[in-house]
């Protein structure tokens, strides 16, 4: 998560139009970018809001250098699959007109250790052209 917002803020600071997209169950990806503010997730907010109701800006917000912020979420622990709250993220992206946005860059930042075939949607839909594996053992490892 270090990695992913610290590479976000530098394209930012660039005045690149960048959004990252965290994740991670615990949703915390994005918490640097966004002033240490707890963002909603995009699956708390398909659990909790009526579909004639809901807006873009409802899950993106806009953090540091005008980046664009999403956190994906994940299910209760021991309940669900986090890859599938992933597809759902993304799909109600989609819905809501993401692709409309224009941007130079998406920072995906996916759970390192995978356990559901739903983390490889990044890859798999197409949402991403390139993709660099970064391992680090050290919260501040850039």
């Amino acid at each position: 998560s270090t990695i992913s917002a610290n590479l976000t803020a530098a394209l930012s600071e660039k005045k690149k139009r960048v959004m990252q997209i965290g994740c991670d169950p615990k949703h915390d990806s994005t918490r640097l970018l966004m002033a240490g503010k707890d963002q909603r997730t995009v699956l708390e907010y398909l659990r909790n809001t009526n579909e004639d109701e809901r807006k873009l800006d409802d899950i993106a917000e806009h953090g540091y250098g005008g980046c664009i912020c999403v956190e994906a979420g994940g299910p209760e622990p021991g309940i669900g699959c986090a890859g599938r709250g992933i597809i759902s993220a993304f799909e109600l992206l989609e819905q809501l007109g993401m692709n409309a946005v224009e941007l130079d860059f998406v920072t995906y930042d996916v759970l390192g250790d995978v356990v559901c075939g739903g983390f490889a949607v990044p890859l798999r839909n197409n949402y991403a052209d390139t993709v660099y594996i970064v391992t680090s053992g050290e919260f501040m490892s850039i």
